[in-house]
């Protein structure tokens, strides 16, 4: 059974930092690319960062030079290292496994992401 869990979120400062994780079970994650969506209040669901199994990675242009995405694949697990926060970053982080060898897209239950200004 696929699962994906995230962890990591929490409340923090404008200007501090927070790392999330995602965990995935199910013998996926070799053959996923992984990726961060968050969603805001009363906002769509936006994409955040992306990370494929070749290690190729993009970001939003909103968090391009704070925000990080990794993955150790011994682990079976993506971060998502987040830097200068800012009130703009509160949501919801989910993340995301996908890919042609897997049967669906696969989402987590998400963490939720608080920045106080």
């Amino acid at each position: 059974q696929v699962q994906l869990v995230e962890s990591g979120g929490g409340l923090v400062q404008a200007g501090g930092s927070l790392r999330l994780s995602c965990v995935a079970s199910g013998n996926i994650f070799s053959l996923a690319n992984m990726d961060w969506y968050r969603q805001a209040p009363g906002k769509q669901r936006e994409l955040v960062a992306a990370i494929t199994v070749g290690g190729s990675i993009d970001y939003a242009d909103s968090v391009k030079g704070r925000f990080t995405i990794s993955r150790d694949n011994a682990k079976n697990t993506v971060y998502l290292q987040m830097n200068s926060l800012k009130a703009e970053d509160t949501g919801v982080y989910y993340c995301t496994a996908y890919g042609d060898r897997l049967r669906y897209n696969y989402w987590g239950q998400g963490t939720r992401v608080t920045v106080s200004s």
